[in-house]
């Protein structure tokens, strides 16, 4: 799967208004996070439909993609489920500024925002199916890197070694 499976469409333009960056920035800010971000939503799959149901669905997308200024604070509730801790958060803007060369303080700004565009696209792409949601991480983090279907993170390649990277972040903190 590519970046554009994985966002809706604008997605990388509205990070990039958002946080007053040109789009080129923003797709290297989000292929540098997006494997922590998807490896913690495998991780926590069995809960994660519930939240993000509870913290709008489908529209948290449409939160960052329309005119009104994004609920950041959403996205900052579903990165608390997504990695247990704000540490964690912070290490992953870390390590993806290690790996992209942009700044962490304004990954640590993207990440958020990122979390609602792919949470709310996959919620919109589940149709709100119980289980809808793990069964398509399931899909993604197998092609990925050969995660089970709903399960964590694998070792494997894919957008940057997703399972490696997550382990460490993480080092069984969650």
């Amino acid at each position: 799967m590519n970046l554009n499976d994985l966002l809706p469409n604008g997605g990388i333009e509205a990070i990039a208004g958002q946080l007053g960056i040109p789009p080129e920035q923003a797709r290297r800010g989000a292929e540098a996070l997006l494997p922590s971000v998807l490896g913690g939503m495998g991780d926590s799959a069995a809960e994660l439909d519930t939240h993000v149901d509870a913290l709008g669905g489908a529209g948290l997308a449409h939160n960052v993609l329309g005119g009104e200024p994004t609920e950041v604070s959403r996205g900052n509730q579903l990165l608390e489920s997504i990695f247990g801790s704000k540490d964690v958060s912070r290490q992953v803007a870390g390590h993806a500024a290690q790996s992209s060369g942009l700044d962490a303080a304004l990954l640590k700004q993207m990440l958020p925002i990122l979390a609602m565009l792919v949470a709310g696209h996959m919620a919109g792409r589940s149709g709100g199916q119980q289980g809808g949601l793990g069964s398509i991480l399931g899909t993604v983090l197998g092609g990925l890197g050969g995660a089970a279907a709903g399960g964590g993170a694998s070792s494997g390649g894919g957008l940057g070694g997703l399972g490696g990277m997550l382990t460490s972040i993480l080092g069984g903190r969650r």
